[in-house]
């Protein structure tokens, strides 16, 4: 699929309100990660690796003005920004007392039709099939997985102690688990079954049984209260993803992102790559999103990552961090957001 057309505007970076009070540092450090992945990508990646690390913030930005020119996203509407993070879970490598829900890796006879990569551009398809036989068919729902449809396969990484929290796992796209014996183990996206995203949220929204709080904890809560009427909602999310233990020395660097890379929080942005090439930096203004400093966000990220539901030229899914505190950010941010993009100079 070609690279969806985009409407740009040649702008000045003083025209980017924030752009002088933003730690240009942090961001230069972000994009030496993207940079060592693909080193060779352009221009400006190569000067980012000779500089290297322990570059100050005056140099950051002098990098960030001489070597890319800024355009803003000509829409007439302000996009949206979210947040997602990295939730820290209970489970265990045995299937045993309160640990009965299982995490699959990557079943094998699960077949990509469409990139994985533009998964949101393709969502309201079918982007993965089955293998059966000779032929192609859908890919278990949802409902067909949790009727144990892939049991008895040896696909279990890990069981949870809360059918909730796997969910909101997949929604996230990854996950920190500690297990029973004190250990950690990292998990990241490995695929999903090729069924639409269904935000169970908006499904909620129009129904008279919603609940009165629709923040990612609210809707928890809500779902744990009639497991019979939780599962079935969830169920309406026909999605189901797939995951995979991170190796240890690929562990303690964080949660991995689309671009191979671990991401930084509060400056890796999940974006339509339909739109936008990972890697790329964009500066999100969101004042009205309190960042995790208090003020409002202005701040210069790297696009390393994307989403089922991150779809448009304008939307982005900003990563937090890690654990609870983390998770209250970002379940509560949906706001709007202009974006500036970066190019390199050519």
């Amino acid at each position: 699929m070609e690279e969806q057309a985009i409407k740009l505007k040649p702008i000045s970076f003083a025209e980017i309100e924030g752009w002088s009070g933003d730690d240009h540092a942090a961001a230069f450090a972000t994009l030496l990660k993207s940079c060592r992945k693909r080193p060779a990508s352009n221009s400006a990646c190569k000067d980012a690796l000779a500089l290297g690390d322990n570059v100050d913030r005056d140099v950051a930005r002098r990098f960030f003005e001489t070597r890319y020119v800024p355009y803003r996203v000509d829409e007439k509407q302000p996009g949206l920004v979210t947040g997602y993070y990295e939730p820290e879970l209970n489970g265990s490598r045995e299937r045993s007392g309160s640990f009965q829900v299982p995490v699959y890796r990557r079943p094998d006879d699960l077949v990509q039709v469409k990139p994985d990569l533009l998964r949101a551009f393709y969502n309201d398809g079918l982007s993965v099939m089955r293998r059966n036989g000779e032929e192609l068919v859908p890919y278990y729902t949802r409902a067909e997985i949790e009727s144990g449809a892939l049991s008895g396969r040896g696909l279990e990484l890990l069981y949870l102690d809360d059918p909730v929290e796997l969910f909101f796992m997949q929604i996230q796209g990854s996950g920190r688990v500690r297990l029973t014996d004190g250990s950690w183990v990292r998990l990241g996206y490995a695929a999903k079954n090729g069924h639409p995203y269904t935000s169970i949220g908006k499904r909620l929204a129009g129904r008279g049984d919603r609940p009165k709080d629709l923040t990612m904890e609210g809707l928890k809560s809500w779902l744990r209260a009639d497991p019979a009427r939780g599962r079935a909602l969830m169920q309406e999310n026909k999605s189901y993803v797939f995951f995979r233990e991170l190796p240890e020395a690929e562990a303690g660097a964080g949660p991995v992102g689309a671009q191979g890379v671990a991401l930084t929080p509060g400056r890796s942005l999940a974006v339509d790559a339909a739109y936008h090439k990972l890697g790329v930096p964009v500066f999100v203004a969101a004042p009205d999103l309190k960042g995790e400093d208090g003020k409002p966000f202005r701040r210069l990220m790297i696009a390393q990552d994307v989403g089922s539901a991150i779809r448009g030229p304008e939307r982005g899914d900003i990563f937090f961090g890690t654990g609870d505190s983390a998770g209250a950010i970002a379940g509560g941010a949906a706001h709007p957001a202009r974006f500036f993009i970066l190019l390199p100079k050519r």
